[in-house]
């Protein structure tokens, strides 16, 4: 969500301005190592990013975490946890909460 400019961010002001000012630096960047992304506005590079490397993000986010880390919570029919839906043996990322709107996820 804040690579995509998507977060709901509730920190103070000053916080959420210089983190803006740092993504648009980086995306910049990006936009000038790659002419094709030259015709596409700020917001369209960075959905650009988000689809090349998302996949890499939620293996971070999701698929790294040990199998006893708690990263997850319990739901009501899986007593341990989502961990193992991950699907990760299977090459499959959980990308499926990429679109849902931040507030209905957690």
């Amino acid at each position: 969500d804040i690579v995509r400019g998507k977060d709901l961010f509730l920190g103070h002001k000053q916080g959420k301005q210089h983190l803006e000012k740092r993504l648009e630096s980086m995306f910049k960047n990006i936009q000038g190592s790659n002419t094709e992304l030259n015709k596409l506005k700020p917001e369209e590079v960075r959905e650009y990013w988000w689809d090349a490397n998302r996949q890499q993000v939620w293996n971070a986010m999701i698929c790294g975490v040990e199998q006893n880390a708690k990263y997850f919570r319990e739901s009501s029919s899986d007593k341990g946890g989502i961990y193992d839906k991950c699907r990760c043996a299977s090459g499959n990322v959980l990308t499926n909460f990429d679109y849902v709107p931040q507030y209905l996820r957690w």
